[in-house]
């Protein structure tokens, strides 16, 4: 499939993040979202928790960070090599057919200090389904799950 220019792609990221942005909650839209990127060809793969209060914003976010209208190359431009590895797999999902990240809203917090407990909560219960994630606290996070 061919690349698309900078102004394709950024109104395909725009009809994407429109598109592709869902709440299941079940909840009234309040405070602080606790969301995971998805692989787009099976949801229940969650890829990357976070918290947000802004839920389209961060989504687009997200996707500008991977600067997909760049070659095909290892995400320099991203200081912490920590971080790297979502965006490589943002880099790596749009290679792919033009393929993008799902993200899917799974609770609302009302609290700010208590979207932090639910974001680490929602990390440790992916990381128990052997869920792939690439936050940067989950391999910390997966090895104080192995030792309880």
């Amino acid at each position: 499939m061919a690349r698309l220019d900078r102004a394709q792609l950024s109104r395909y990221l725009k009809r994407h993040v429109r598109g592709q942005l869902f709440d299941d909650s079940g909840s009234e839209p309040k405070g602080t979202a606790i969301y995971g990127l998805c692989d787009p060809r099976d949801l229940r793969l969650v890829r990357y928790v976070g918290q947000t209060r802004a839920p389209a914003r961060r989504f687009w976010q997200h996707l500008n960070t991977a600067r997909l209208w760049l070659p095909d190359e290892p995400p320099w431009w991203i200081s912490s090599p920590k971080l790297r590895p979502l965006y490589e797999w943002i880099r790596e999902l749009y290679r792919d057919e033009l393929r993008l990240p799902s993200m899917v809203i799974c609770t609302w917090v009302e609290s700010p200090a208590g979207a932090r407990l639910a974001e680490r909560g929602r990390i440790c219960e992916c990381l128990q389904q052997a869920l792939p994630l690439l936050n940067v606290e989950s391999e910390r996070l997966g090895r104080q799950i192995l030792l309880v």
